[in-house]
């Protein structure tokens, strides 16, 4: 068998229907586990011009890997093993000597079989051995089970009388290598060429010719087995029935891929509900109609809920109106039960649920759901104040956010947290900005949403953030390597954004001062031991310790936030090198120096400063420390004397600018320092005989690194 000679590969394993949430996990997980273990074993899987269509494929009831490529065995190896050589190989006599014997029989071959070859050490003995490899149709069955073996299974399920798991029972199993079956067996199912169709509409096996034909095959039997392309025709489709409902449908990535994982033969239905449920906030019937039924809610050209949605059937049916009461049936009694908590808890005042939060345990150590409301309140009123927003309605929004979590809609859907305090809120006759707040506290909700739109959600989104990071670090629950399960990382990078986006400029180390100012001190122990703080210090430095600690963990969660705007992670050192106390200030600092870094003179003057660093560093190791002023009469060299000019003429305008933190501005007049410093650097030997001249132009550098200072590190760019 010719070592380049190949052939498409298919593997398709056929199974009952899977969890909707596991389906394109486990595709993928598949698809890099046949290909590694091709890779592991050398086989060939395809030219680069073919690799584009390398491609899995999952349905509910299926999960298939496609490679247009992959050789029909390993390639051949050759083995060459260096012996004696050859003036040691042979004795007087020509006959073979010990050192030649003891080589061959080492490797368990004829000194006869033996060659010579001449290499960069002189002519030496050589062994030349040829293994030809294992065909692919030897290895696929090990393969095959050493993939399913690593699968990202959560729950395994056993069935039949079996010792064997996986996801779901295996029903069928197809192995094609071009129009060849390969022999593998899997769960006591031999592989064959039969795929299946759809349950419904075409339930008997599918014969697949060769992997080639696999897609169009199934696409005859109604199964569209490209997870792509099904999502195709579902945005078609619900798109085809919402143009005829009049409406705009609402349909995000993770519906779009529930529906997917849910059909093989997506056909929408257009459906209608009784009118009188739109008296209950759209943000429940919507949550009920996605989350318990994958439906597609329709919504007006003014954004409000129509009372029509979209059901996508798994079936082409001769009879849609069947299915579409079906779906209307299902529904009703699901909006039923939504009116009628919204109803009930219209009749309970927000704040009556204050006495029943100090019964939920938040954390034990940090009291319960009212004791947080309690702090976050208390902090909110010291926001408020510094950022010029209302303190008294900070403080009673922030007494009310967390009275939702007890009232019957927000049970029944958690994800309603907050929308259903600004409903019952404003039900109730409290102020629009209260309202409001309520829901923007939880802002943003994740990684693409915005933050809180008004300045009283800000305060809140801010002090309930750094509340939760700082009780949570007080009692050791810092995040750990990939874990996080209080979402602190999502916590403190929404904190961030809220500071940087809404423009607040708050100290971020003393505001999480306060917050741990709240915090019992009989918490702090399990964090302090964390952060490794000594508890030899008294409570406002081990306090102090904890929240540089938390501070850290916030920036942290920034790099990732710049790295998506394309700035560069030297700039982002820079910026942090100095500390800037308010993360606005920081954005400000970053962005600044973003755009230098596009500037003709960035890169000199980066490189000068670099110099500059490392020069005076080298000089304070040796205790030549710089002089506090220059001492104009010792200025011997006209490039210096320039250079000090040129830094005079700047320095006033540059600190200017960045004390009104226009540190753009101020980048800008330092650029002018540009040429100055280079012709310092080609005419001016810093480290002069004479001290005093050496510590004059010491304290020179010194000055026109602590200028750049004022704004960023720019040696670190």
């Amino acid at each position: 068998m010719a070592e380049s000679a190949g052939k498409p590969l298919l593997i398709e394993l056929g199974v009952e229907e899977l969890p909707i949430a596991a389906v394109d996990t486990l595709a993928v997980a598949f698809f890099n586990a046949v290909r590694k273990g091709l890779e592991t074993r050398h086989f060939g899987i395809g030219r680069e011009e073919l690799d584009r269509t390398q491609q899995f494929y999952c349905s509910p009831r299926r999960l298939a890997v496609y490679l247009p490529w992959v050789a029909c065995g390993q390639p051949r190896v050759h083995t060459k093993v260096l012996g004696p050589a050859v003036s040691m190989g042979l004795d007087a006599a020509g006959q073979a000597a010990a050192a030649l014997r003891g080589f061959a029989a080492k490797i368990g071959v004829a000194v006869e079989s033996l060659t010579r070859e001449m290499t960069d050490k002189g002519e030496r003995y050589v062994y030349v051995s040829e293994d030809v490899g294992q065909p692919l149709a030897a290895l696929l069955p090990e393969i095959l089970a050493e993939a399913v073996k690593a699968l990202p299974i959560a729950k395994p399920m056993r069935w039949g009388a079996h010792a064997w798991s996986f996801v779901r029972p295996l029903h069928w199993l197809v192995v094609l290598h071009g129009d060849q079956v390969i022999e593998a067996e899997l769960f006591g199912i031999r592989s064959t060429r039969h795929s299946r169709g759809h349950r419904f509409m075409a339930d008997k096996p599918v014969w697949i010719t060769d992997a080639d034909a696999y897609v169009e095959a199934l696409r005859s039997a109604r199964v569209i087995a490209d997870p792509a392309q099904r999502r195709e025709r579902i945005h078609g489709e619900v798109a085809r029935v919402a143009a005829q409902l009049g409406g705009m449908p609402q349909m995000d990535d993770a519906l779009l891929e529930q529906i997917a994982n849910l059909t093989e033969w997506p056909v929408a239905i257009g459906c209608s509900f009784d009118a009188s449920f739109l008296a209950v906030p759209q943000e429940a019937l919507v949550a009920t109609m996605v989350a318990n039924q994958k439906f597609v809610p329709l919504l007006d050209g003014h954004g409000a809920l129509l009372p029509r949605f979209i059901g996508v059937a798994n079936i082409e049916s001769r009879d849609e109106t069947r299915i579409r009461h079906g779906y209307e049936r299902v529904i009703r009694p699901r909006f039923a039960d939504a009116k009628f908590f919204f109803d009930e808890d219209l009749k309970t005042p927000l704040a009556t649920h204050q006495k029943a939060l100090a019964a939920v345990v938040d954390q034990s150590a940090l009291g319960s759901l009212w004791d947080k409301s309690v702090r976050v309140a208390e902090l909110a009123r010291v926001i408020a104040n510094r950022v010029g927003a209302d303190a008294a309605q900070a403080a009673h929004a922030a007494s009310l956010a967390k009275c939702d979590l007890l009232t019957r809609m927000v049970g029944e859907f958690p994800e309603l947290q907050g929308v259903m305090g600004r409903t019952y809120a404003l039900a109730q006759g409290e102020s629009p900005e209260i309202a409001r707040a309520l829901d923007e506290v939880y802002m943003p909700r994740g990684a693409g949403d915005t933050i809180a739109g008004s300045a009283l959600g800000r305060v809140l989104a801010v002090a309930e953030r750094a509340d939760t990071l700082a009780g949570l670090f007080a009692i050791g629950g810092k995040p750990g390597g990939a874990k996080d399960p209080y979402a602190l990382r999502r916590a403190a990078l929404g904190l961030a954004r809220t500071l940087i986006e809404g423009g607040l400029q708050l100290d971020t180390r003393g505001l999480l001062l306060e917050a741990l100012d709240a915090i019992p001190e009989t918490a702090l122990a399990a964090g302090l031991k964390a952060a490794k703080v000594t508890t030899a210090l008294d409570a406002g430095a081990r306090r102090a310790a904890l929240a540089a600690e938390i501070e850290r963990f916030i920036i942290e969660r920034l790099r990732g936030y710049y790295a998506e705007q394309g700035i560069a992670a030297g700039v982002f050192e820079a910026v942090l090198a100095v500390a800037p106390s308010s993360l606005v200030d920081f954005d400000r600092r970053l962005r600044a120096l973003a755009d230098f870094t596009r500037t003709p003179e960035c890169a000199t003057l980066v490189a000068a400063n670099k110099r500059v660093a490392n020069i005076l560093r080298k000089q304070a190791e040796t205790g030549d420390a710089a002089a506090a002023a220059i001492n104009s009469a010792l200025l011997e060299v006209p490039a210096e004397r320039a250079l000090v000019e040129a830094l005079a003429a700047v320095r006033h305008a540059s600190t200017t600018a960045a004390t009104g933190r226009d540190y753009a501005g101020a980048l800008a007049h330092l650029a002018a320092l540009d040429a100055p410093l280079a012709r310092f650097f080609d005419e001016v030997m810093v480290v002069a005989e004479d001290p005093a001249v050496r510590g004059n132009r010491l304290a020179l550098l010194a000055q026109i690194r602590a200028a750049f200072n004022a704004i960023a590190d720019i040696a670190l760019v």
